[in-house]
């Protein structure tokens, strides 16, 4: 236990990102200058403030995956771990219409706290190559990310889902159970019925719809829904952070794609979910009912839920030290156990 306390007591707070951010946005373009982003992701990242975001932003790879649907390799967008721990790796997928920038502020605090800590793209999100589109539904996105697994990952994964993204994690785990040895759902949308009558929608409205979806207005539309406060100035850059992947010529199509497949509806296959789950859940969550986090606690067999007060959808990005803290306890948790079992003997 001394180790966790000793990690967390060196790992940046809440409050000492925010002040991070305010000292190194006062530094100006000359500390942006230090940073070299790679040449594939869009010119507009050099335009983005948040210190965090871009120094993650720095580290996002692509890495050749093989997947049935296509002739060649998907270059897949993902940040790798610096470190191998003796735990098995943490992966963190990303909401709807995201990347793993939305793991800014917790990636680090994981990683100093000695987690093995990748972020990974969903396909048709993010910033991997789909210049030659492959399909963007459900089975295609599982299977991505299954090749991804298999080839790059390779041991059973603590699979972290936020939003749209717990319910990749369920289908994902439903399918692939020897892949993931634990769950961390935040702020889970998984009774939502795919994306409904936006499946029906003729193509060139399917078009019109998710043109909006990139649009600063909406995204900081989004930002009043999703957190519980924050300036406009900050609001600005987030929705900036959070549209970067939409300024590729194929987001598009990936996008539409997605929407007129129907997208994931996994509320029966909740129960299929035998591994040990956290459920977060941010206090004041105004996109998703805190009753629906009850819910799914009822229904995962093997779930513990914990609230995080003054929060609101996205945890991860509002209270990042509360998540890692909730994460690493919740990955280390059995080692503590083993630990306390061979001290008896």
């Amino acid at each position: 236990m001394v180790a966790l306390t000793a990690s967390f007591a060196a790992a940046p707070s809440t409050a000492t990102i925010t002040m991070a951010m305010t000292k190194k946005r006062s530094s100006g373009a000359v500390c942006y200058a230090e940073l070299s982003f790679p040449s594939f992701l869009p010119k507009q990242v050099e335009y983005i403030k948040d210190t965090f975001a871009r120094k993650l932003a720095t580290r996002i790879d692509r890495l050749p995956v093989a997947v049935s649907f296509s002739d060649n390799s998907i270059m897949s967008s993902c940040v790798r771990p610096l470190i191998q721990s003796k735990t098995n790796p943490v992966v963190l997928l990303h909401g709807f219409d995201s990347s793993c920038l939305e793991w800014r502020y917790t990636y680090p605090l994981l990683e100093e706290a000695g987690l093995e800590t990748w972020a990974v793209d969903i396909l048709g999100w993010g910033f991997s190559d789909l210049e030659r589109l492959p399909p963007c539904n459900v089975a295609s996105k599982r299977e991505h990310f299954y090749q991804l697994w298999k080839s790059h990952i390779k041991r059973p994964m603590i699979l972290v889902g936020p939003s749209l993204g717990a319910a990749v994690a369920i289908d994902f785990v439903a399918n692939h159970p020897e892949a993931v040895e634990k769950l961390v759902l935040i702020d889970a949308s998984v009774y939502a019925e795919g994306t409904g009558n936006l499946a029906t929608l003729p193509r060139i409205a399917a078009y019109a719809g998710v043109y909006l979806l990139k649009s600063i207005l909406l995204r900081l539309y989004v930002n009043v829904l999703a957190f519980t406060g924050i300036s406009f100035g900050t609001s600005l850059d987030w929705a900036n952070v959070g549209r970067l992947h939409c300024l590729y010529p194929w987001w598009e199509d990936a996008t539409v794609d997605f929407m007129i497949s129907g997208g994931y509806n996994v509320s029966a296959q909740i129960q299929q979910v035998k591994q040990k789950t956290l459920i977060i859940w941010g206090e004041d969550d105004q996109i998703i009912s805190n009753k629906l986090a009850v819910r799914l606690h009822c229904e995962l067999p093997n779930a513990t839920i914990r609230q995080i007060p003054d929060c609101g959808h996205l945890p991860h990005v509002e209270r990042p030290n509360s998540v890692a803290k909730l994460i690493v306890g919740f990955v280390q948790e059995d080692c503590y156990k083993e630990i306390e079992c061979v001290s008896q003997y």
